[in-house]
């Protein structure tokens, strides 16, 4: 495979038949054999591995051997040798009847159209979410579910039958199957969960030492590299303070937003800082993410926002020419796309849904600027009305 993808190879002279040899006879009746029109599968995956990913979903509806190649670690390692790496969004939705657990879904680019005859089609972005077959997907709450390199981390899944979970799934991107990793330190009733250098913290509530009844707050550290987790000691104003219910990190911090206010952790110098109520003034559960170490936001006034870490306040994204006015009851996910940002949003309130995806990419103009481009924006799903946008992110494959 590696000498294949450097350029390694060997020709070899064919033999030639010498004119002595008769002529193989054929007859009017009888056709003539075609060639074995398959490829090698190393080259095969050659070929594979230099198609962006976007197209993934479309190949993969061409045979069962396609299928198996599109999972196949071999693929992957062909891709990183290549240095083609690239992002693949994710959206999971909760669909009725919630038992049945969440169905995925990935953005894929449509074929070429350029014979279509339909005008509402030729104005279309051409992408769409198509569904991913992941059978036996987990439950997962609104921000139990996070994104590191080619896996993503479901943390926290409370079972149908119990209030609290130290349960860790892990979806495998390249082959779309679970795994269950190492358990949590501790169980959680609630979970929020951000990224920092690999690692992941797990914020949440738990029983006190020794209670059956009394709450307090936790945070975890999970390392993706060993799969260890273990619990950070945490300030007694945090831990029986008010409940953390959403956390990020920026600047090198874990940010957690407790009530109205937020306190950082520093993971290298084992500090903890109050920063007050300023961060969070802009920042709810489903629609906000981090971009290139940055803090984006929309609040319920639509306006989008990013968090300028250095003075404490926020300031309007500039730009976004083109991009749909986005309606207060509208269901709004942000998430990083490969330093780009996606936005998600509904449209419609009967029984169906339009599910509507931007794609903005992100300038810094100056130290107190950014603006953003709409790269494009399109109607990419059609679900029923009775859905719950559960969480939009990307891995790296």
């Amino acid at each position: 495979m590696e000498r294949l993808i450097s350029g390694d190879t060997t020709n070899k002279k064919r033999k030639t038949t010498s004119s002595s040899n008769k002529k193989r006879k054929t007859t009017p009746s009888t056709p003539e054999s075609t060639p074995n029109p398959s490829l090698p599968d190393d080259l095969l995956l050659l070929i594979i591995a230099r198609v962006p990913i976007l197209f993934y979903p479309i190949l993969s509806l061409v045979s069962k051997s396609f299928r198996s190649l599109l999972a196949s670690p071999r693929l992957y390692k062909a891709r990183s040798l290549l240095g083609r790496r690239e992002s693949r969004l994710y959206v999971c939705i909760n669909m009725y009847p919630y038992k049945n657990g969440p169905s995925w879904f990935t953005l894929c680019r449509k074929p070429d159209r350029t014979t279509s005859s339909n005008k509402e089609q030729d104005k279309s972005s051409g992408y769409v979410l198509a569904r991913v077959p992941i059978p036996h997907s987990p439950l997962s709450q609104n921000n139990s579910l996070v994104a590191v390199g080619s896996d993503i981390y479901n943390i926290g899944v409370v079972r149908s039958c119990e209030a609290s979970s130290s349960s860790v799934w892990i979806l495998d991107c390249r082959s779309h199957t679970w795994r269950q990793a190492p358990s949590l330190p501790v169980e959680l009733f609630s979970v929020t969960v951000s990224v920092l250098d690999q690692k992941i913290y797990v914020a949440g509530i738990c029983l006190e030492d020794g209670s059956d009844s009394s709450t307090q707050n936790s945070l975890t550290v999970l390392d993706t590299k060993t799969q260890v987790s273990a619990r950070v000691p945490i300030p007694c104003s945090v831990a029986q303070g008010k409940e953390i219910f959403l956390s990020t990190c920026v600047g090198g911090k874990v940010n957690l937003v407790t009530g109205r206010e937020v306190v950082d952790y520093n993971p290298v110098e084992g500090s903890w800082e109050e920063v007050g109520e300023t961060m969070c003034q802009f920042m709810f559960a489903e629609c906000f993410c981090v971009v290139d170490n940055v803090l984006y936001s929309c609040a319920i006034d639509r306006v989008f926002r990013w968090y300028h870490a250095e003075v404490r306040t926020w300031r309007n994204l500039e730009g976004l020419v083109g991009l749909p006015e986005l309606s207060p009851d509208a269901f709004v996910r942000l998430a990083d796309y490969g330093g780009k940002l996606v936005v998600l949003w509904n449209r419609g309130y009967d029984r169906w849904k339009m599910l509507c995806c931007a794609e903005i990419s992100l300038e810094r103009r100056n130290t107190c600027e950014i603006w953003g481009k709409v790269e494009w924006f399109d109607h990419v799903l059609s679900v029923p009305g009775l859905v719950s946008l559960y969480n939009a992110l990307s891995a790296t494959l």
